[in-house]
């Protein structure tokens, strides 16, 4: 079979997310001889790490198999061998990073949030769209096994009727000082766009379109739990963003959910992201990876005693549901669906477009906060 080469210039390489995830799930395409294309083809991604540190950057590519790197990205987006620009590096910027590649011609493939406003946001969709390049944002939650497994029931229809959702993601993020924090410091600056909900809350809106139901409005509360913080050498820093949220979405329908939301918040739960899902013939709890259910016919009648213990022990009347599916890594998932799409116009779920919602649901949460009301979610058009 044919081998057709594609470049794919991953800006923000040395980040975590751009070594452990995306490049990681790049090489393994090239690694298993490509991706197979409808006429027989394989498609073969060809990575160049693009950053700012050209010895972080030389390291990653001789570890990585002698990959092309470089600092200039302008020469990158002249690079005819380019096909694909992806955007890792910190969400501050990536407006003007995306833009530059859409006026390189590129198609360009970039990780939530899509931008720091939804102003920002709709002029990047809306400049792919005038362009005509394709694009696409991540949405790499929904190719979890655990969400997988969610989706499975909704499509056999086991809930019945739904009632309500309750979504609780998060964990201790220290600050820096007794132990290393595990997230960069731009996470906590507004200046290079960060912040909790604006990150976060990017996912929660996919989720919630695309498998739980469509958010029509919003009603959020949220706080700076970590106040000061140490960023990569040490010095502190003030917090200027949130860290902690908790919101109530109305789906479409008039299914309530709530949402909480924490990089200050220790876990005893199952797992960093928990949805439960109670509906009139039955509930599931999920997680990352595993998903549990409990129909009504095998739901409990617990009964209160104020004067002893509870004597059951409710998590083990719940049924794990097996693994049916192999795993997939879910942003190799993500990465194969794009690369179909830009090599041979397959369907690609999350354009741009769909990532501006996320970024709207963001500002819609703030400005929640701000006048302390619910807030409707528009329709967006470009």
């Amino acid at each position: 079979m044919p081998n057709r080469n594609i470049g794919v210039a991953i800006d923000g390489a040395t980040g975590r997310l751009g070594t452990t995830q995306h490049l990681k799930a790049l090489l393994a395409i090239r690694g298993e001889g490509g991706l197979p294309l409808k006429n027989g083809d394989r498609l073969i991604p060809e990575p160049l790490l693009l950053g700012r540190s050209a010895e972080k950057l030389e390291a990653l590519a001789a570890a990585s198999g002698g990959l092309r790197w470089s600092t200039d990205r302008d020469a990158c987006l002249g690079d005819k061998m380019v096909v694909i620009y992806f955007d890792a590096a910190p969400t501050g910027g990536r407006t003007e990073r995306v833009l530059s590649a859409i006026a390189a011609g590129k198609a360009v493939y970039t990780e939530k949030p899509a931008a720091e406003t939804l102003e920002q946001a709709l002029s990047l969709a809306g400049a792919a769209k005038n362009a005509g390049v394709k694009n696409g944002t991540v949405q790499d939650k929904l190719f979890l096994p655990g969400l997988k497994k969610l989706r499975k029931l909704y499509e056999a229809n086991y809930f019945g009727r739904i009632l309500s959702i309750k979504l609780d993601f998060g964990w201790w993020v220290f600050d820096g000082d007794l132990y290393p924090s595990q997230r960069v410091s731009w996470n906590y600056k507004r200046e290079t766009g960060g912040g909790l909900i604006l990150d976060m809350f990017a996912h929660w809106r996919y989720v919630f379109d695309r498998l739980l139901g469509p958010i029509a409005s919003v009603s959020c509360s949220a706080m700076t739990a970590q106040l000061r913080r140490r960023d990569e050498i040490g010095n502190w820093y003030d917090v200027d963003v949130d860290d902690h949220a908790f919101a109530i979405f109305e789906l479409e329908g008039g299914v309530l959910a709530q949402v909480s939301s924490s990089w200050a918040s220790r876990v005893k739960r199952n797992d960093l992201l928990q949805i439960q899902v109670d509906g009139t013939a039955g509930s599931a709890v999920c997680g990352l990876h595993r998903c549990f259910v409990q129909p009504l016919i095998a739901t409990p009648r617990p009964f209160m005693d104020s004067e002893n213990p509870q004597p059951m022990v409710f998590d083990e009347q719940w049924q794990e549901m097996p693994a049916l599916l192999p795993f997939v890594n879910p942003y190799r998932e993500g990465w194969e669906l794009f690369l179909h799409h830009v090599a041979e116009d397959g369907p690609f779920p999350s354009p741009i477009l769909e990532g501006a919602k996320g970024v709207q649901l963001a500002e819609a949460c703030h400005q929640s906060q701000r006048e302390r009301r619910w807030i409707d979610l528009e329709e967006l058009s470009v």
